[in-house]
């Protein structure tokens, strides 16, 4: 077989090849120079970068003939023994079929030993998070202290695997995921040189498509120009990726804000049809709403855009929607492309997160429209605010005249405090004081101490889950708990029937932390006399048992409250 792919007949050979690098290429450049390059070096980041290739140039380089030199000449018998492997001084080695201990023992033992062809014997040890801990621990000494004519190059695409022992013996040097231009740019000096004719919308798509790698960017121009026939176009580029064009995208997106259903269905059913993709579709779509969203903040953003082409059509989309709606899109896409990694149908959650935008956010505001409704809402925080006035004076006067001093004053009956729920008021909370009373007589102190002990987890937690939830439940405390049941104490009965509304979600996220129990709700103070209530009821058995020296009163109180709550008088 005489054809070689792209990226091996276009792999680099010098530094000023490795594209996207320079913060790296001119540090060991300068270094080489110098004649101050380390004995071991980290290189890692993502697939395709460079990191091999720095690598063995780095290894040319410092054992040119023509030496010291920026760059290796590639004529000489030193770079040219490199580049074919036919010098054994420069030691190649894939640490993912290499990760015992007798393998890096190996090295270790042949380290000591002079080079035969060229000044420096060069270990390029790939992917080196994958030998184990005991293999690193044995190949720390040498790489420390190794003789003065070897060099280490560790090369890895997870340097958090590598023990710090490691990295701290090594000059790092991190490869980041290479621009657009720049891949575009370098394509198009291969594609010159090769003599193929390729569309620059087509270099733009195969660069977004290889997500920040060279390597990765080679592979789909090469199978892209196997499927073309005498020039790469764009839908050749979109057939091997499996993407989706701008035009489709743009077209779905105005469908969904003109609440256009159909043609929203019929286009991702046509996509799938033709084997497109689905999650590349939504990773697409994604994307194009987030340049959407940002060329309407700031049309001076549009060099930052990686999925769209700001066109005529697209400039006319921005027109068309609300930012608000755009994050709204983004947020309901995300959780869709997390749901279809568990699904056997990813079209399904697709069809109904499209729908979801479509119904919620898909409409169009006008300006005046706009308006109107800020003026609604501004009138609703206005009644809002007047009855949460109204409830706090209510408060002030309930603190001033206390329920006795009421009873005594009237001259009706006053009711029973177990039926005061039975007003008509819709924030009125009825308080279930035998359920309370039963929960007592089963609580116990590890139970509350099991509660006290994730509670500020759960509120932080409950925060950013739900906000309004949050804000009923954030001043109270839990006060008993049994097995099954949490009996919370808030400051206001009014906290208590917000509560209510949340109460479902509460429970669930509180059961993840610890287990599941139903919280009762009960105000403060009607919590602090029930206690009372209960802890006298003990006092007669705990005076049956006065002779035998015990007081089971206080056992009962340590019991339901710990000793943190609990305060013993004469």
């Amino acid at each position: 077989m005489s054809y070689q792919a792209l990226y091996r007949v276009w792999r680099p050979r010098t530094f000023e090849d490795v594209v996207g690098q320079q913060h790296i290429t001119r540090t060991l450049q300068n270094a080489i120079t110098q004649d101050k390059f380390s004995h071991a070096y980290l290189f890692s980041g993502p697939r395709g970068t460079g990191k091999t290739s720095a690598a063995k140039i780095f290894a040319q380089t410092i054992n040119c003939e023509h030496g010291p030199v920026k760059e290796p000449c590639n004529e000489c018998a030193a770079c040219r023994g490199i580049q074919d492997g036919s010098i054994s001084d420069v030691i190649e080695i894939d640490a993912a079929s290499n990760t015992s201990v007798d393998d890096i023992r190996d090295i270790r033992d042949k380290v000591k030993y002079a080079p035969s062809a060229v000044p420096y014997k060069v270990y390029i040890i790939d992917e080196v998070h994958m030998i184990s801990v005991n293999a690193f621990n044995a190949l720390l000494k040498t790489l420390e202290e190794p003789p003065k004519h070897v060099v280490f190059i560790l090369a890895t695409t997870e340097p958090h695997k590598i023990p710090l022992t490691i990295i701290s013996r090594c000059q790092r040097f991190d490869f980041k995921p290479i621009s657009n231009q720049s891949i575009v740019e370098r394509l198009q000096k291969i594609m010159q040189a090769e003599g193929v004719s390729v569309t620059d919308e087509a270099l733009e798509s195969v660069a977004l498509a290889a997500e920040g790698g060279m390597r990765d960017a080679l592979s789909i121009l090469d199978q892209a120009i196997s499927y073309s026939e005498d020039r790469v176009e764009l839908d050749d580029v979109l057939a091997v990726t499996g993407g989706v064009s701008q035009e489709v995208l743009t077209d779905i997106v105005r469908a969904m804000i003109e609440q256009d259903v159909q043609t929203v269905l019929h286009g991702l059913d046509q996509m799938i049809q033709t084997g497109k993709d689905p999650g590349k579709f939504v990773q697409d779509l994604i994307y194009f709403l987030r340049d959407l969203l940002l060329y309407k903040s700031s049309s001076g953003l549009a060099d930052l855009l990686e999925r769209a082409v700001a066109n005529e059509a697209f400039e006319a989309l921005a027109g068309q929607v609300e930012n608000s709606w755009i994050q709204q899109a983004i947020i309901e896409l995300n959780q869709c492309q997390q749901e279809m990694k568990w699904s056997n149908s990813p079209k399904i959650f697709i069809e109904v997160a499209l729908l979801s935008i479509t119904d919620q956010f898909g409409k169009t505001q006008a300006p005046g429209q706009i308006q109107s409704e800020a003026v609604d809402q501004s009138a609703v925080v206005g009644q809002l605010q007047q009855k949460l006035q109204a409830l706090e004076q209510d408060i002030a006067k309930l603190k001033e005249a206390p329920p006795q001093q009421q009873e005594a004053v009237s001259t009706t009956p006053a009711p029973d405090r177990r039926r005061s729920g039975s007003r008509n008021s819709r924030n009125t909370y009825k308080i279930p004081f035998d359920r309370i009373r039963d929960t007592l007589g089963k609580a116990e102190k590890k139970e509350l101490k099991d509660v006290h002990a994730q509670w500020a987890n759960f509120l932080n937690q409950l925060k950013t889950a739900n906000a309004p939830a949050h804000a009923t439940i954030q001043d109270s405390k839990p006060a008993a708990a049994s097995a099954d049941t949490l009996i919370v104490a808030f400051k206001y009965e009014i906290h208590c029937s917000l509560f209510l509304d949340h109460r479902e979600m509460v429970e669930s996220l509180l059961g993840n932390l610890d287990k599941h129990r139903t919280i009762i709700p009960i105000p403060e103070k009607e919590w602090n006399e029930l206690r009372s209530e209960y802890i006298q009821k003990q006092e007669k058995p705990a005076e049956e048992k006065e002779e035998q020296g015990e007081d089971p009163l206080v056992d009962e109180a340590r019991k339901l409250f710990g000793d943190d709550l609990l305060e013993i008088h004469d």
